[in-house]
C-alpha cells in the first residue's frame, strides 16, 4: 500500500475508539530507541557536509504517479520537483534513491532516514511525502517531521456518463461498483460503512492508479482515494468530485518531509526552501504542471 497513515487515521476511519493520545498526543509517550554505534556516513549528514560534496539524496516512493515515478531512466513527478527546489535552495544537486513502501509509515522512515535496511538499502537526507500526525511525531522521535509543502484530501473519481446529473455519494455504493485502492483509508471506511452494506460492490485495487485505469475502461462506475491520484488518473469519461463524508474523521491530512533527527540546521534549511516556494506560488505551480490541485497546507 502506497499511501500510508498513522494508526489513529485507520481507528478514526473505521469508528473504533482511540487511545489516550486523540486528545493529548504525547499521553503515553514512551522514550524511542536512538541509533548508537553507527558510522556517520550511514546515518546521514550534517548540512555543511551535504553543501561540500555538492548533492543530496532524497528518499521518494517508486512507481508512484503523479509524485515519484522513472519515465525513460529520469525521474519524473511533483515530489521530484520539490525536492529540486529544496537542493537548488540549498545550493546542491537533488539525487533520488526510489524505494518500496515498507509494511508502515515507522519502517519507511527507520529503512531510509534514520537506521536503514538490514541488508542493502540507503540512508537518504530528506524523505519525501510524509503525513504528518502530531501523535505519531511524538512516537517517533527519531525523525524531524518539517517542511508541510501541501495538503491531500479523499475524494471521489466517477463515470460521467453513470452520473449524468447527481454525482455520486457513499451511500451509491450499495447498488454502484466503486474501486479502492486494497487496504486502504478509503477501503477502511467504505467497507465499514453502513455496516458492511457496501461490501459486494467494492473493488480492490494495488494502487489507486490501477483502479483509474478501470473506472476509464468501464469496469467500475467510480474510485475513492487519494484527490491528486485521482486527478491524475481522470480521461475524457470521467471527473472527480468532494462530497460531504459521513462519519468520516481523516478525510483530509498534511503531506511534509523527514530529516534524521541528529541535522536540525538541515531540517531548518529544508523548511525554509519549502516555505519560500510556497510563498512565491512554485509548488502550486509544479502541481499545475501535472495537472493537479494544490491543497495548501496547515503549517
Amino acid at each position: 500500500m502506497r499511501f500510508r497513515t498513522v494508526f489513529a487515521a485507520g481507528c478514526m476511519a473505521l469508528g473504533l475508539a482511540l487511545p489516550a493520545y486523540a486528545t493529548d498526543p504525547c499521553a503515553d509517550y514512551v522514550p524511542q530507541p536512538k541509533p548508537q554505534n553507527v558510522g556517520r556516513d550511514i546515518v546521514g549528514k550534517e548540512l555543511d557536509q551535504i553543501i561540500e560534496q555538492g548533492h543530496m539524496l532524497f528518499a521518494v516512493y517508486e512507481d508512484y504517479p503523479p509524485y515519484s515515478w522513472e519515465e525513460a531512466g529520469q525521474p519524473r513527478g511533483v515530489d521530484i520537483e520539490i525536492a529540486r527546489i529544496i537542493a537548488e535552495d540549498l545550493g546542491v544537486d537533488a539525487r533520488f534513491n526510489f524505494v518500496a513502501a515498507g509494511e508502515n509509515l515507522d519502517a519507511d522512515l527507520r529503512f531510509n532516514i534514520w537506521k536503514g535496511a538490514l541488508i542493502g538499502g540507503r540512508i537518504a537526507n530528506v524523505m519525501m511525502r510524509i503525513p504528518y500526525d502530531s501523535a505519531f511525531k511524538c512516537r517517533v522521535e527519531q525523525v524531524v517531521f518539517t517542511g508541510q509543502y501541501a495538503g491531500e484530501s479523499i475524494a471521489i473519481a466517477y463515470d460521467k456518463a453513470s452520473y449524468p446529473e447527481d454525482k455520486p455519494v457513499p451511500a451509491y455504493f450499495r447498488f454502484d461498483t466503486v474501486g479502492v485502492e486494497n487496504d486502504s483509508i478509503a477501503d477502511f471506511y467504505l467497507s465499514g460503512l453502513a455496516r458492511g452494506q457496501l461490501l459486494n460492490n467494492i473493488r480492490r485495487f494495488t494502487s489507486t492508479e490501477a483502479a483509474m485505469e478501470a473506472l476509464n475502461a468501464g469496469e467500475i462506475k467510480a474510485v475513492m482515494g487519494p484527490l491528486g491520484a485521482l486527478e491524475h488518473g481522470l480521461s475524457d469519461s470521467s471527473d472527480v468530485h468532494q462530497p460531504p463524508l459521513p462519519g468520516f474523521a481523516v478525510g483530509e491530512w498534511t503531506l511534509g518531509v523527514a530529516v534524521n533527527f541528529r541535522y536540525r540546521p538541515l531540517a531548518y534549511a529544508v523548511d525554509d526552501a519549502i516555505n519560500y516556494a510556497l510563498q512565491d506560488g512554485r509548488i502550486a505551480a509544479i502541481y499545475k504542471e501535472y495537472g493537479l490541485t494544490h491543497q495548501a497546507p496547515e503549517r
